[in-house]
């Protein structure tokens, strides 16, 4: 069209606290090289880039298959934490396992849950595998925010949503009560930001 290249955004409508697929345990991707797959993988980042979002799961956007997409930015870091940014990534097909009983509440939202925040207990080391579209799969070793957010996501792809991990529901609160801006940051500890290793 005049030698312009339109880019077409697809933003789903996201799945609220109370609808039934985010209570459901999700479906294996079996076909990987499937266009429709690539075609959900970029409306869960458009989706989730419009909303200013960390990562976001295919249940959300009521597709109920085994696949994620986040990324951590470095704005959401607090002063003096070293973690390297990491881009989005799309995690297909994923696994967890806890390597320490250790755990630390973290405080959580969810794009499913707009508007609130709560206190979350989550192990502090994880190992994570996924795969990718191409097929390849990789492993890392996840610490606190960064384990912290690869569960929060996985939870998604099981029928759990973070208010089911808390132990003090008088944690759970309205974001705006935090501050006067319109979005504001959780408390965070410099600490908590750690580069993932790989297993």
């Amino acid at each position: 069209m005049n030698g312009v290249t339109l880019t077409v955004m697809a933003i789903r409508k996201i799945a609220r606290m109370g609808h039934p697929i985010l209570k459901e345990v999700s479906s294996p991707l079996e076909n990987l090289q499937d266009p429709e797959v690539a075609r959900l993988v970029d409306d869960l980042i458009d989706t989730c880039e419009d909303i200013g979002g960390n990562g976001i799961a295919a249940p959300q956007i009521h597709e109920p298959v085994r696949l994620f997409v986040y990324r951590v930015r470095k704005e959401v870091m607090p002063g003096g934490a070293r973690m390297s940014a990491i881009p989005w990534t799309v995690c297909v097909n994923p696994e967890i396992e806890a390597l320490t009983d250790e755990t630390k509440p973290f405080a959580e939202r969810c794009l499913s849950l707009p508007g609130l925040y709560g206190h979350v207990p989550r192990y502090t080391k994880v190992r994570f595998r996924w795969s990718e579209l191409d097929g390849s799969r990789h492993g890392i070793v996840a610490h606190r925010y960064h384990a912290r957010l690869l569960q929060h996501e996985y939870d998604h792809l099981d029928g759990i949503l973070y208010p089911m991990r808390m132990r003090d529901m008088g944690t759970l609160g309205f974001v705006s009560e935090l501050g006067p801006e319109p979005y504001p940051n959780l408390p965070r500890d410099p600490e908590d930001f750690m580069d993932p290793q790989p297993e």
